[in-house]
């Protein structure tokens, strides 16, 4: 199993080409022609411009948009890591399914469909809208043995590419990322202690509200975990499969998935950043395919950012995941993309076009 997915991954990251100049060239021209003072749309205008690029057409349509929400359980949790019990996860993913959480209010503001996808939670789940993906029942506790094994990483995150290619299909033109699984900032932590060469405690944050004591026992269990499996940073499948878990390599795919299928994807809070990190280790090319919203509050969000040469619309303090921070830019977006196709030119007017300086 492992080498079949693996080499699947490997083939597909292969169709992952640069972004079409010709299509940005000519979304440049039409920001351009359009009678507003050159660039004075800042973040609005490039990533417009980077939405042609990547899907390869200047007519740019997010009409139609989703959050996918990869939920999975994490074994660390037995390490006293988080404020509440394992349960929750399950509860907060049939919750999603019922449109009774909090990126669902968002994402009926925003107009984007909500998709969570079982990759991993600990119990059955059931809810008509919960996509049945699971790859196993929770990960193991990363601080006693790896996380799950390597086949089972390389499935999900080949589950992530497949759900990309099946939401363009059926029209989706904007996806963001979003999670639920107590106890993944631990292990995002963990992916990004690894993979950046940093110290755990240089990573790692209080997650959902933990005291003083519970994020010096985080940290711990994050080292005990890096000590006992000795992840390999120079392969980011096996930093996955050791210290990962089963949500963010189910996201890494949704990266992955973009930019094999030409769709744009949204990058959230600091989990979904930890994916879009292993997605641009396994592919580096993955990360021009990538948007991102905001800074997460979480210590390391910007430092993961920053390395993927990303800079967030969004400076709110947010650290709730689920996918919010990513869902409150789509109607940013919605705006750009507005002006853009709406907005009348300098040649339908009696204003002179401006010129760019030098």
């Amino acid at each position: 199993m492992t080498l079949r997915f693996e080499t699947i991954v490997s083939q597909l990251c292969t169709k992952i080409g640069p972004l079409d100049e010709r299509a940005m060239a000519e979304a440049q021209r039409r920001w351009d022609s359009i009678a507003h003072p050159l660039n004075s749309l800042g973040m609005l205008e490039r990533d417009i411009i980077r939405i042609a690029g990547i899907t390869g057409d200047p007519n740019v349509d997010l009409s139609k948009k989703a959050v996918v929400a990869m939920c999975a359980d994490n074994g660390v949790v037995a390490e006293g890591v988080t404020q509440t019990g394992q349960e929750v996860t399950a509860i907060v993913t049939e919750n999603m399914s019922k449109g009774d959480t909090s990126v669902c209010c968002m994402a009926r503001v925003a107009g984007a469909e909500v998709i969570p996808v079982d990759i991993g939670v600990a119990r059955p789940v059931t809810g008509e809208n919960i996509r049945q993906c699971c790859v196993r029942r929770g990960t193991a506790n990363m601080t006693k043995d790896p996380a799950m094994s390597r086949g089972e990483a390389a499935k999900a995150v080949m589950t992530g590419i497949l759900l990309v290619e099946e939401l363009k299909q059926v029209g989706f033109r904007l996806l963001a990322t979003g999670e639920m699984g107590i106890g993944n900032t631990t292990t995002s932590s963990a992916i990004v202690s690894v993979l950046l060469g940093k110290d755990p405690a240089e990573v790692t944050g209080r997650g959902a509200g933990l005291t003083s004591e519970g994020l010096e026992r985080k940290i711990h269990a994050i080292r005990t975990a890096i000590a006992v499996n000795q992840p390999d940073s120079a392969d980011p499948l096996d930093v996955l499969h050791k210290v990962g878990g089963l949500d963010i390599a189910g996201l890494a795919g949704v990266f992955l998935g973009g930019a094999i299928h030409r769709v744009p994807v949204l990058v959230d809070g600091f989990i979904s950043s930890a994916a879009a990190l292993v997605a641009a280790a396994i592919c580096p090319a993955a990360k021009d395919y990538m948007l991102a919203s905001h800074a997460s509050n979480e210590p390391a969000g910007r430092m993961v950012l920053e390395t993927l040469g990303l800079t967030p619309f969004l400076h709110a303090g947010m650290c709730l995941g689920e996918g919010t921070g990513a869902v409150a830019v789509m109607p940013l977006l919605d705006m750009g993309a507005a002006v853009y196709r709406e907005m009348c030119t300098f040649a339908a007017t009696d204003i002179e076009a401006y010129e760019h300086l030098t």
